[in-house]
């Protein structure tokens, strides 16, 4: 086995299952704290908490189709549990075990959460000025995503010939 891979693999691990602990303790939190609540201000209207359940992807997009939205979910933590578990530089197995944990957390909700098995709503509570609600798993996807693009414009060592 290659060195790097059996480093690896503890690393992207570990930080997939603190999102998802994170997450689903957040999660909690909203749902016991927030529930028949107006929203909370965090810094004025700019951030606030509002407890919201969301059938659909972003923006509630899709909220009827949330079936679909499990099997993309499933689909997306199987290949990124692959790709986290290759050979690749510490700051990419970051990016991948953020982005693994909120697919995991968010696929959780989708199979365990009412309505439902397999339907079920993504707990936000994370309100934007109005422009979209969240949580921590969308702040791991977001942040995983965004240093993924980032590291795609830094060169890669080519093998000494």
């Amino acid at each position: 086995m290659d060195t790097t891979t059996s480093r690896r693999v503890p690393l992207v691990m570990g930080i997939a299952v603190l999102v998802l602990l994170l997450d689903q303790a957040t999660k909690f939190w909203a749902e016991s704290a927030l529930t028949g609540r107006a929203p909370i201000p965090v810094l004025g209207e700019f951030l606030q908490f509002r407890l919201l359940y969301n059938p659909g992807a972003a923006f509630s997009i899709g909220a009827g189709s949330t079936w679909i939205f499990t099997i993309v979910a499933a689909v997306a933590v199987v290949m990124l549990a692959r790709y986290g578990m290759q050979p690749q530089s510490r700051l990419r197995a970051i990016a991948l075990a953020l982005m693994l944990g909120g697919a995991t957390t968010h696929l959780l909700d989708r199979l365990f959460r009412p309505p439902g098995f397999a339907r079920g709503h993504v707990v936000d509570f994370i309100d934007y000025n109005g422009w979209f609600v969240g949580n921590v798993a969308d702040i791991a996807l977001v942040g995983g995503a965004i240093l993924l693009v980032l590291l795609s414009f830094t060169p890669t060592k080519q093998p000494a010939s």
